[in-house]
């Protein structure tokens, strides 16, 4: 049993995303949707997706998996519009490309109108930029409009909670078959902000445990299907709490973990530092690993230090390596070492409190 960092959420890879791995201590990296796969036929060729391979194997470092196709792959297919057949062959496509190359991992979303965020620069602890949403404030827009996954197709109709789980099911039934065949991994985000309220038009429906548990249910316990467990938006649920229950609910079929934190809970709640959040890192690492967890840790939406470059709006690798990601990463290599997952937990030697009485 293993529970591991890989360097994650990579949208650019150049040499100096690997010097930056390299530097803190670490041999794998997950990529979303990166820069080298464009895909310019709808699905991410064996050719591009074999150079991004030995790309990576020449800079000495493995790709533990990849994360959402372009939005032109995948829109259709969300929204359940005509066209979203050929989207779904492609994305079998695709699926059949990463075995070849020996890839066996991919995240997806169900988000029609992807992340939202009703403030991209709100001030967190020290004067650190952090993102931050708020019910009250969603007439606004989204403030993430113009990132490059977030879509900018008109919702010519409201489509309903029902609609939305027709279609993952739809999707599901078409692409699992594949994935089993071929050994391949999906791994489903939840819905970012967890809100019961649609957005921009579409209903969110990945928004609770028991929501999470039903999309299980929907791959009718197929091995190809998990969970991409993002700590914070399951955090935004409930804290701690819905953490737990869905930790509880998944244990083996978390396929990987987003590690973040927020501040807060739906309706409001802002990004924040690991550790001064909604949970307890350690407690959260210690209860994976004795859920059955086997996979590995990303850090993911870190706050922008002093000095550091917008790290949401700018993709490029020189905002990527910060001091807020190399901050998260240092802490959660601390919290790993500190728990010693991989030795059995000596309970005789703890060193527990004095006592107050």
């Amino acid at each position: 049993m293993s529970v591991r960092l890989s360097l994650g959420h990579i949208d650019t890879y150049d040499s100096r995303i690997a010097t930056f791995a390299h530097q803190l201590g670490l041999s794998g990296v997950q990529l979303h949707t990166p820069d080298l796969l464009p895909g310019v036929d709808g699905f991410w060729s064996l050719a591009e997706l074999r150079a991004l391979r030995d790309r990576c194997d020449a800079d000495g470092l493995t790709i533990d998996g990849l994360e959402n196709v372009p939005l032109a792959h995948f829109w259709k297919i969300q929204r359940g519009l005509p066209g979203r057949d050929e989207q779904i062959e492609n994305y079998r496509k695709t699926i059949r490309n990463l075995a070849a190359v020996g890839i066996d991992l991919l995240g997806y979303n169900f988000l029609a109108t992807y992340v939202w965020r009703t403030d991209m620069a709100a001030t967190g602890r020290g004067g650190a930029k952090v993102t931050a949403f708020d019910l009250a404030d969603i007439h606004r827009g989204n403030a993430l409009a113009g990132y490059r996954l977030t879509p900018d197709h008109p919702v010519d109709a409201p489509i309903t909670a029902e609609r939305m789980w027709a279609n993952h099911q739809y999707f599901l039934d078409a692409v699992l078959p594949v994935a089993e065949e071929v050994g391949v991994r999906l791994a489903l985000h939840p819905d970012d902000p967890p809100t019961s309220e649609p957005l921009g038009g579409i209903a969110r429906i990945f928004t609770s445990p028991d929501a999470i548990g039903r999309a299980r249910e929907q791959a009718g316990g197929s091995p190809s299907w998990g969970l991409n467990l993002c700590l914070g938006t399951v955090s935004e649920m409930a804290g701690e709490e819905s953490v737990n229950e869905v930790i509880d609910r998944l244990g083996p079929a978390i396929f990987y973990v987003h590690f973040r934190d927020v501040r807060g809970t739906v309706p409001r709640f802002s990004e924040c530092f690991l550790g001064e959040g909604n949970f307890n890192p350690a407690r959260v690492i210690r209860r994976l690993h004795d859920s059955g967890f086997d996979g590995f840790l990303i850090d993911d939406h870190v706050p922008a230090m002093i000095g550091d470059l917008d790290t949401w709006g700018d993709v490029s690798s020189e905002a990527y390596c910060s001091r807020g990601r190399a901050h998260a990463i240092g802490y959660l290599q601390g919290v790993l070492n500190g728990l010693a997952l991989d030795q059995p937990l000596d309970r005789d030697h703890l060193i527990t409190p004095p006592s107050r009485g």
